[in-house]
């Protein structure tokens, strides 16, 4: 069973820099709309069997956050930092 909350973390390298992302949902609050997964431009979200969104592809994600943006219930928050490569080396 999945908890309440989930926080998937994923790392992307864009140039010099490296992004840290973070999705942070809350299941509870997710009615299975499916907004969050069709707006995003990376498809890296999907419903599960419980109509409720997850994670699919992590490494896919840009930070965008427009799936954070367009989700009418709040369910979803994207936490993304920015580190230089040579500082997190």
């Amino acid at each position: 069973m999945v908890g309440m909350e989930d926080v998937i973390p994923s790392q992307i390298h864009k140039g010099s820099f490296m992004k840290k992302i973070e999705h942070k949902i809350i299941r509870e609050w997710c009615k299975g709309c499916g907004i969050c997964v069709e707006f995003c431009p990376k498809k890296v979200l999907q419903l599960d069997d419980e109509e409720k969104v997850v994670v699919r592809y992590p490494e896919k994600c840009t930070g965008c956050r427009v799936c954070e943006y367009r989700c009418p219930d709040l369910a979803i928050e994207v936490l993304v930092e920015k580190e230089d490569e040579k500082q997190a080396a």
